[in-house]
C-alpha cells in the first residue's frame, strides 16, 4: 500500500513532522519567528504557490466526458443464422464447394451464434452489392444510432459542435458526415472529419480525435462520434481462402457516442488514450490489406500472421498504457524482471503485470475468437473478465470500430458497472495498429435501453470448446 501510495506517503509524512514542530514550539515562538521574517519571503512563501497552481489549473488540458452512447439496433428481418448464410453461399456461383465447405468451417470456429446480422441485400438470392445497398445499410445503422442518442441524451441536434465519423471501405461521395449534417440540418460551422481505411481500431481514433478537438473548443462544447462499418460493400466473391475470412466474421453494426467537455450529466471520464502504429514494419503494414484477387475480385486479404502481429502491437501498447494506469508496485515488479531478463535469463518471460488491480472491465476489439484468446492469454485474464467480448462476437458478430460499445453495452445490461469503475477499451486495426481508451464511471445506466435488452436473460452462454459460463435456458 506504501509502494502504491508514495506520493501521499510523503506528504503525510512531511505534514506530520511540520505539526509536530509547531506544537513543539508553540504559538508565542511561532509569532515571534512570523514577525522576524521580511515582507517579501513571507509574500512569496504564501502566494508563489497559489500562483503556480492557478497557472497549472489554467493550462492543463480540460477533461473530456462520455454523456451517454447508442448501439445499433438489429431488427429481426436482417438475423442470418449459421444455415442460412451457408444456404444462401450455395446459391452464388461465383463460389465452389471448397470455398463453401472453407467458409462453414471457419464459420463453425468462429465463436459467433445463429443471431448475428447482415444487411437486406445480402439475403435476396442472389444477393447484391452495390452503392444503392451500401448507402441503404449506413443510413440505417447510422440514423438509427444517432436518433437513439438524442432521445437519450435529450441533446439537441444544433448542439452538436463536432462530428467525427469513421469507416474503412465505404467512403461514398458526398461524405458519411455531409449525410448526417443534411439529415439532421447541423450547423454550418460545425467541425467535421471523417476517417477511413483505419480498420477495427478506428472508433477509439475517432474519440482520441474528438477529445483533441474538444480541449480546444468553448468550454462545454458537445461532439458526436459515429463508428460504422458497411458490410454490404465489402463481401468478398472470390475464392482465395485469405480473403473469404472477413465473410464470416464482419456483420451489421453501428454506434453514436456523445461527449463533452462538461461534466454535467455525464456517465464516464475519458482518463487516457494511447495509441501504437508498426506499419513501418512490412509484415504489420500488410496483414490485413484490401486488393484484388486473381480474378480481379475486390476483398481483405487477412494474413496468417495476423493474430501474432496483434500480439506483438499488444505489447507495445500495454507498456505505454501500463505507465499511466497500473500501481507503482506492478511497475517496479515488470521493470525488475526486465533487469533480470537482460542480466541474467534472456529466456526467462518478463513478469507481466496484474492490469486487474487497474481496471475493473475490459472490452477487447471482438475480431474473432483467435484475437481474444491471444489478448486474454497475454494480459492473464480470466473468462469472466473476457466475457463481455465472447458474448458480443457471439450474438453481434465482428461489428469492426463499434464493437468495443456493444461489450460496454453487454456490462451496463447486466448491471455490473459501478460508479468509481474503470473500463480498459482495447482496438485492433489495419496498418498495424492497437489503440487503448480508458474511461472511469461516474454514473451507473439507470435503465436497460439498447441491443441487450432483448437477450440478455439469455447470456453468458457456452461458446464452442471455451467454457464462458452456464448454457442458455
Amino acid at each position: 500500500v506504501v509502494t502504491n501510495n508514495f506520493v501521499v506517503t510523503v506528504v503525510v509524512v512531511l505534514g506530520t513532522i511540520l505539526l509536530l514542530k509547531a506544537a513543539q514550539l508553540g504559538p508565542a515562538q511561532i509569532l515571534a519567528w512570523l514577525l522576524s521574517v521580511r515582507h517579501a519571503h513571507l509574500f512569496l512563501v504564501t502566494f508563489l504557490p497559489i500562483g503556480l497552481g492557478t497557472l497549472y489549473l489554467m493550462h492543463r488540458p480540460r477533461s473530456v466526458y462520455l454523456l451517454d452512447y447508442a448501439c445499433f439496433r438489429h431488427t429481426f428481418d436482417c438475423r442470418t443464422p449459421m444455415a442460412t448464410f451457408v444456404e444462401h453461399a450455395h446459391q452464388m456461383a461465383s463460389f465452389d464447394d471448397k470455398s463453401i465447405h472453407f467458409m462453414k468451417r471457419m464459420l463453425e470456429n468462429s465463436g459467433l451464434g445463429d443471431q448475428t446480422y447482415l444487411p437486406p441485400n445480402t439475403h435476396y438470392i442472389p444477393p447484391t452489392y452495390t452503392l444503392s445497398d451500401a448507402r441503404d445499410e449506413a443510413e440505417q445503422v447510422i440514423f438509427s444510432s444517432i436518433d437513439d442518442l438524442f432521445a437519450k441524451t435529450g441533446i439537441s441536434p444544433m448542439a452538436i459542435d463536432i462530428l467525427v465519423t469513421n469507416c474503412t471501405v465505404f467512403n461514398p461521395v458526398p461524405s458519411l458526415v455531409d449525410i448526417i449534417v443534411n439529415k439532421y440540418k447541423l450547423r454550418g460551422d460545425i467541425h467535421n472529419i471523417h476517417i477511413s481505411g483505419m480498420g477495427c481500431s478506428a472508433g477509439l481514433i475517432s474519440v482520441e480525435v474528438a477529445k483533441n478537438l474538444l480541449q480546444v473548443a468553448p468550454q462545454g462544447a458537445h461532439a458526436l462520434v459515429v463508428s460504422t462499418e458497411m458490410v454490404s460493400y465489402q463481401f468478398y466473391t472470390g475464392r482465395n481462402r485469405a480473403m473469404l475470412l472477413p465473410n464470416v466474421l464482419f456483420r451489421m453494426g453501428g454506434a453514436a457516442v456523445l461527449l463533452s467537455t462538461s461534466r454535467s450529466k455525464s456517465r464516464f471520464k475519458l482518463m487516457h488514450t494511447v495509441r501504437t502504429i508498426t506499419a513501418a514494419r512490412d509484415k504489420s503494414y500488410q496483414c490485413a490489406f484490401l486488393q484484388e484477387d486473381d480474378t480481379g475480385e475486390i476483398g481483405v486479404n487477412l494474413s496468417k500472421d495476423l493474430v501474432a502481429i496483434a500480439g506483438e502491437t499488444l505489447q507495445a501498447n500495454i507498456t505505454a498504457i501500463g505507465s499511466l494506469v497500473l500501481p507503482f508496485s506492478e511497475q517496479l515488479l515488470f521493470v525488475l524482471s526486465l533487469i533480470a531478463r537482460k542480466l541474467l535469463n534472456r529466456k526467462t518471460k518478463p513478469y507481466v503485470p496484474d492490469f486487474r488491480m487497474a481496471f475493473e472491465h475490459f472490452c477487447i476489439h471482438a475480431g474473432g475468437r483467435a484475437v481474444i484468446d491471444a489478448v486474454q492469454r497475454s494480459l492473464c485474464l480470466s473468462d469472466e473478465d473476457v466475457e463481455p467480448s465472447r458474448m458480443t462476437l457471439h450474438r453481434f458478430g465482428n461489428t469492426s470500430s463499434s464493437s468495443v460499445w456493444y461489450e460496454l453495452g453487454y456490462i451496463d445490461a447486466k448491471s455490473q458497472m459501478r460508479k468509481g469503475d474503470r473500463v480498459w477499451m482495447i482496438g485492433f486495426g489495419s496498418g498495424f495498429k492497437c489503440n487503448s481508451v480508458v474511461w472511469q464511471c461516474i454514473q451507473p445506466a439507470s435503465t436497460l435501453d439498447g441491443p441487450w435488452a432483448d437477450c440478455i436473460h439469455g447470456y453468458p452462454v457456452t461458446v464452442g470448446i471455451t467454457k464462458v459460463a452456464s448454457s442458455l435456458p
